[in-house]
């Protein structure tokens, strides 16, 4: 299983149009239903900065599939201030992952 964690920050006049993106990939997700993937998009308070955290037990990545995760990758480098660093993580511990 691959777990990572994404983080950025968005510029400030794309934030709702980045959230609007982020909105798209949760409803295909919904409509689709992938198995093998957990996944959450989350927002620090200060406004701009993002955190994706996904568990993919499958391959390919069930993500790269949908349309809206193609489309909300496309011009990330434009929406951002701070480009998405990607950490894979190790488990040490884990209860209900």
């Amino acid at each position: 299983m691959r777990r990572v964690i994404v983080r950025y920050k968005v510029k400030p006049d794309r934030v709702e149009e980045h959230e609007q993106l982020i909105r798209a990939v949760f409803e295909e997700l919904a409509k689709t239903a992938p198995a093998g993937i957990r996944y959450g998009a989350f927002k620090e308070p200060d406004g701009l900065r993002f955190v994706h955290i996904a568990f993919v037990e499958t391959a390919p990545n069930p993500l790269d599939a949908l349309a809206a995760f193609k489309a909300f990758g496309e011009r990330i480098k434009e929406r951002c201030d701070e480009l998405p660093t990607v950490v894979d993580l190790g488990a040490v511990g884990t209860y209900g992952f």
